[in-house]
């Protein structure tokens, strides 16, 4: 049985993006249906400042080229996806005609995979850094469909086009209701550049990622242009209780709350012998907080006994905190009915002066009603689950080897002495 789980932060992306990409048996409680094509566009960089080579040893340009040509042989079938660039023309100094250079290289539809990468092979750093009109142009490009709708942006500095503001760009494109994200990737950013690209990603829910390195590019690309074919879950709205008797009761899904600071929330689940319940939460920090703080998520039964927890704190390097704990319930010839199964989500965040405390952090629960194992052995036996048949293994070949070890030391010391 796992008593405790302690995910890497990394992770716990989860709630910026609320319900990116998890996938949940037929009968879950959220809403997933059969989705239609998802579309893509990667938004590219080509400014003059391209050019620095500081990536690996080579240039900005040559990483983002590479970068592309794996992405391209990884997009997964059923995805269409388009390149548009930004600053790849125009090679003169005014500043006009420069914030007007964004142009589509290769349009949004079924990917050819040699037309694109023959594509990006002619691109050359050139000019400015037109991102607000790239970013509206992109959202015409993303039009029509009901499909999820993605923009990657990949750029090495801020916007020189101001005063058409791409945050306020972004807010824009948000305020449509049209369910367009904004990922941002910058390339060894500055603090100005780090931070209007975070303000693009916040303002549509989707993520910045400050990259170093090729592989860090080809991979998060890798990851954004994946996660779009994924399947949607919509989260269902439900309301924690101070008790578990007058909690909300749930089935497989995916659940958003709000928790008060210091609060405990009580949700309840049932479990039918021969099954096995996953749960997972994870607690945002949407404002300032002090610096330690932890997540506790416990299994307990309708009569208060401890079934199975799973905790996990911070130090105030991440803005989200979550664990998850599972409890497999036995097959019983005599006993058929199911269990109730009080989950407890208890947070230790604690504002930090001046911030207000109302509403509620906000709060993610995931909840997975699955067949259980063959055995309860098998997850069972102190935590070892099959485990056990290794160290018994491995406790027989050890006392085996130390057997034949003594007797050969004994034969050489024999012969010494014979000798």
């Amino acid at each position: 049985m796992i008593r405790t789980h302690r995910p890497a932060a990394g992770v716990c992306a989860l709630l910026a993006a609320l319900a990116a990409g998890i996938a949940f048996p037929g009968h879950a409680v959220a809403d997933e249906t059969e989705q239609a094509a998802p579309k893509v566009e990667l938004v590219l960089d080509v400014s003059g400042s391209m050019r620095t080579a500081d990536i690996d040893g080579g240039t900005r340009m040559a990483a983002a080229k590479q970068a592309f040509n794996e992405v391209l042989d990884a997009t997964p079938e059923g995805v269409q996806l388009g390149i548009r660039t930004l600053g790849a023309n125009y090679r003169g100094n005014d500043r006009k005609e420069g914030c007007k250079d964004t142009a589509q290289l290769y349009p949004v539809g079924t990917l050819d995979r040699t037309e694109a990468k023959t594509a990006v092979a002619t691109l050359s750093p050139t000019g400015w850094t037109p991102i607000g009109p790239a970013l509206l142009k992109a959202a015409d490009d993303l039009q029509g469909g009901d499909g999820t709708r993605r923009i990657v942006l990949i750029s090495d500095g801020e916007d020189t086009c101001q005063p058409l503001d791409p945050c306020e760009v972004a807010r824009s494109i948000a305020a449509k209701g049209v369910g367009l994200t904004i990922d941002t990737l910058g390339l060894v950013p500055d603090a100005k550049t780090r931070d209007q690209l975070s303000c693009i990603a916040d303002a549509t829910g989707g993520t910045y990622t400050s990259v170093q390195h090729k592989e860090e590019l080809t991979d998060r690309v890798g990851q954004l242009v994946d996660r779009a074919a994924d399947p949607v879950v919509t989260p269902v709205a439900t309301e924690g209780t101070d008790q578990c008797s007058s909690a909300p009761a749930l089935k497989s899904g995916l659940y958003t709350d709000r928790e008060e600071f210091g609060q405990q929330r009580w949700y309840k689940v049932d479990v039918n012998p021969g099954q096995e319940l996953r749960a997972s939460v994870s607690v945002a920090a949407d404002r300032a907080v002090n610096a330690d703080y932890g997540v506790l998520l416990r299994a307990v039964t309708v009569h208060g006994r401890e079934i199975v927890r799973g905790e996990a704190s911070g130090l105030g390097r991440t803005d989200v905190i979550s664990t998850g704990l599972r409890y497999p319930k036995a097959e019983s010839d005599d006993d058929t009915t199911p269990e109730t199964v009080c989950l407890q989500v208890t947070n230790s965040f604690s504002a930090a002066s001046g911030v207000k405390t109302s509403p509620g952090l906000p709060v993610e629960l995931t909840v997975d009603v699955v067949d259980g194992p063959s055995k309860a052995s098998d997850v069972a036996s102190f935590g070892l689950g099959r485990g056990w048949w290794l160290l018994g293994a491995l406790v027989l070949t050890g006392f085996l080897a130390g057997l034949v070890w003594g007797w050969v030391s004994r034969w050489r010391v024999a012969v010494w002495r014979t000798n």
